[in-house]
This record gives C-alpha cells, structure tokens and sequence, in this order.
C-alpha cells in the first residue's frame, strides 16, 4: 500500500483522486510524444500535400477536393468502429490505450512515405501528370494514410482520459500535447524553404510572372528525402512515447454482444451541447489551420514569390505558444477555458479580417503579412493549447450525466467532427483554386487576375472560420470556470462508486508493464 493510501482511505473523494493523479514531468513529456510523432506525418500532409499533388502530380483542384471529400466519407464509417475496437479490448499490462503506439509507429511512417513517393519519372509511368494511374495511386495513399493516423489518433486522444483524472493536470496534458503538435510541425517548414527553385526558359533566363516576380517550381527530391527522415524520427518517438505513458484509470471490457450500442452511445454525446459545441470548435479549428496551411503555400509562391515566407509565417503563428504556455494555467484558474478560448477565436479573427483591408501596404510590402499572421498566432495558440482539455471536460460531462465511460467512442465522435473540419478545409481551398482559375501543373505561370482572388480567399477565408470559433466557444460552450469545478466534484463521486462496484481498477490495481 501507497503512502498515499495509508494517508488517504480508498473510499474518500480525495483518496480516489490522489491514485488517479500525481503526474510528473516525465508524464507530461511522455505525453506530449505521442502528439509531436503524430504530427511529424500529418504536418507533411496538411502543409506539402496540396500544392506537391496540384504542381508536382498535376492533379486537378477538382479532383484533390473530391478525393479528400470521398476519403472523410469513409472516415465517417472508419472512425466510429475503431473508437468501439479501443473501447472492447480488453486491458492487459500494456494498458488499453498506449499500446497502439507501438503498434502503428512502422506502418504509419510507410503510409505517410507512400503518399510523396510518385517523382516525374513515376508520374511518366502512371500516365502522365493528372492521368487516371496517378489519380488512382494518390487516392489509394491517401486513404490508407488516413485510415492508420486514425488508428494512432483515437487510443492517443482517449489516453488523456485515463493518465489522469485531475482537472488542473489534464490542462497541463493539454497544453503538453500541444506543445508537442506545435513542435512536430516545425521538420516540415525546412522542406518548404528547400522545396522550390527559379523557372528558367530554353536559355536559361529566369521567368518573369504577370505580377513582376520570378516563378519558382516546385521540386520532388527535396519533398521525398525530407518525408522519408520526418517519417523516421515520428517511428522512434511513438516507441518512446508508449514506453513512456501510464494508465491510472482502467474500465473494465464492455459485452461485445451489445445490440446497439454504438449508436446509444453516439445519439448520448450528440444531445449534450458541450460536446457538440467543443466539436465544432474543433472542426473550425483544424479547417481554418488545414487552409492557411495548405492555401500559404500558394500564396507565397504564387504572389509574393517568397518561399521563406512559409516557414517564417509557422513561427509566426505558434511562436506565441511557446509564451503562452508559460501563463496558460494561471490564466485558466482565473478566467476558465472557456473565457480564455472565446477571446482567442475572436482575435485570431479580427487580425486576418483586418488583413482583408490592407491588400495594397501588404502586396508592397509582404512581411506586413506576417505581423498579422502573429497577431493571429497569439489568439489561436490559446485554442491549439486548450482544445484537448475542452474535449476531456466535455468527455467527463457525458460520463458523468450518463454514468457511462466509453472514451474510445467519444474521441471518435470527436475526431469525426475534427475530420470534417479536414472536408471544409479541402472544400475551401480546392474551391477557391477553381473559382480563380489556377492553373495546375509543373511550372504553370498564373495570371494578374487569379493572384488578386488569391489574396482575398487567403484572408477572409480563415477569418470567418477562427471568428465563428470563438462565437461558439463564447455562446455555446456552457462548461465556464464554476461549472467544470462542480463537474470535477462530481466525477469524482463518480470514480468512488465505479470502484466500488469492479468497474474500474484504479493507481496501483490499473495494470501495466
């Protein structure tokens, strides 16, 4: 027996509490793992897939916005069944979540290396660019790419639910991961500043753009030999972070002949309106970072002929994270998550509307654009920060008011929302690359016209979606400071009782090796 419990008896609120909390440093960073490997793939896909696919592949817009649309169809069948696989499997030492690290560390890397694969000379062998082999192999990768980041990212994301119970700690987990997102976003900023060189004509001469600027074209060598060292160091990290991750809290394997209960679960989290409302928060979210991501990328090559605007407009805009992250829990103590969140939505809104108004200073002078994106960095790095907390309260809520823990499900449902904020994403950027005829296509020169209509969808676009955000974080998430307070009170009644009933072994019971 624990000092812990010969100080605390089993049967008390804080005596539940204490063995279902008390991480460490290790913990935390152990944690924030298995993001920032998570991360190290899917940056490469939300920042090179788009423009490697339309000016590498020669993939039409149209096409790229009806495979992504196809493959978040698929997720929707996908995601809820492995959310029940994680919550069936019955626990052994390895725990019931962590594990999958391990197993999907070598195959995740392989899919992520299998989507950037195709150069010119494979291109040539498929078809040709944009011919139907290529289409096909692009939609293939594709969706096996997402299938496997599923497979990591729900038993990742239902961990948080059983490393800790402690509100104060799983705000800290929150800001940890994502640290760790914000960190394995970086690798992927030296292939875009490598990526692209000056297009000459037959005699060598640089050529000149619609808009005075030099083109630049997109190169594969240094996509697929950057992809291949991301993909490797993501593998050797998910290991470390499964070596480094503990489960306290361990509910014991539903019946798997449940007639049902899927979609008793999903009809339980779709009438609580916290959930809904942190699941849209994180559509908007992941949509708004998934275009800006995906649509700079044009913007900077195209318009501004600026490579090194992609990587220093990241730092820009996750810079403020590493500041905030300092003074995220303080703040959350005095204000709540949900205070704190409404106000970044609302600035990271207000600053790329007000980059609506200043096309003419920023197009003369394009670091003005990068003021802003900070501005806005500093009001989504509170959400980037809290999402995963809000995502665990409003988890915990639906435990608590249904009795029920079925975390795997939940995460699922979540990830779902946040898959489709991948579908407004692809929606917004492939549709703006239709309505401004771009031209796709190795070396393609784009006209006057098509770069004006660049610049306003690259500004509006995402202030619509990181203002609604904030209108939803602040209208209706009903969880504020008072509220998440009483339902930590209130879950660890709940904790108490599943104990005491064998539903859940807890601190020292909860098996791992």
């Amino acid at each position: 027996m624990s000092d812990t419990e010969q100080r605390e008896p089993r049967g008390s609120n804080t005596g539940v509490m204490s063995q279902t909390s008390g991480l460490r440093s290790k913990d935390y960073i152990g944690y924030a793992l298995g993001d920032f490997a998570g991360c190290l793939c899917f940056s490469t896909i939300t920042t090179l897939l788009q423009k490697y696919y339309t000016d590498v592949l020669g993939l039409a817009p149209l096409f790229i916005m009806i495979m992504f649309i196809v493959a978040r169809v698929w997720d929707a069948i996908n995601d809820p069944i492995m959310g029940r696989i994680v919550d069936l499997r019955k626990p052994d030492k390895r725990g019931r979540y962590r594990i999958w690290m391990k197993w999907i560390a070598i195959p995740l890397a392989i899919a992520t290396i299998l989507v950037f694969l195709p150069g010119p000379n494979i291109v040539n062998f498929l078809g040709g660019p944009g011919g139907v082999g290529i289409c096909i192999y692009a939609t293939v990768t594709y969706i096996a790419f997402g299938m496997l980041y599923t497979v990591h990212q729900i038993p990742y994301g239902s961990l948080a639910s059983v490393v800790t119970t402690d509100d104060k700690e799983r705000n800290k987990l929150s800001v940890f991961r994502s640290v760790g997102a914000a960190l394995g976003s970086i690798p992927v900023l030296i292939i875009t500043f490598i990526w692209a060189k000056d297009k000459l004509d037959a005699n060598g001469n640089k050529v000149i753009g619609e808009n005075g600027k030099v083109i630049t074209q997109v190169q594969h060598w240094p996509i697929i030999i950057g992809v291949v060292v991301i993909c490797v160091l993501a593998a050797i990290l998910l290991f470390v972070a499964y070596r480094n991750n503990k489960e306290r809290v361990v509910a014991k394997p539903q019946p798997k002949g449940e007639k049902g209960a899927a979609w008793k679960i999903t009809k339980t989290l779709l009438k609580n309106r916290n959930f809904i409302a942190v699941c849209l928060i994180g559509l908007l979210l992941l949509a708004g970072q998934m275009f800006t991501q995906s649509f700079y990328t044009y913007l900077f090559n195209d318009l501004f002929s600026a490579n090194w605007m992609n990587m220093v407009s990241m730092v820009c805009t996750y810079a403020p994270m590493a500041v905030l992250m300092l003074f995220a829990g303080k703040i959350v103590r005095k204000f709540g998550k949900k205070n704190f969140c409404a106000v970044g939505g609302i600035v990271a809104g207000v600053a790329n509307l007000a980059l609506v108004f200043l096309k003419g200073p920023v197009v003369a002078f394009p670091p003005l654009f990068l003021v802003f994106c900070f501005i806005s960095g500093c009001g989504l790095s509170v959400l980037t920060l809290e999402i995963w907390a809000l995502a665990t309260d409003a988890i915990d809520d639906v435990e608590v008011k249904s009795g029920k823990r079925n975390d795997g499900t939940a995460y699922s449902a979540f990830m779902f929302f946040r898959k489709l904020g991948q579908v407004v994403a692809a929606i917004a950027v492939n549709g703006a690359l239709i309505g401004m005829n771009y031209k796709a296509g190795p070396g393609e020169v784009q006209t006057a016209e098509t770069l004006n209509v660049m610049y306003y969808m690259a500004t509006i676009i995402p202030a619509v979606m990181f203002g609604a955000m904030g209108v939803v974080a602040l209208v209706i998430y009903g969880l504020n400071k008072k509220k998440t307070e009483e339902l930590q009170v209130e879950k660890a009644k709940m904790l108490e009782s599943k104990i005491a009933a064998g539903e859940i072994d807890v601190g020292e019971n909860a098996t791992q090796d």
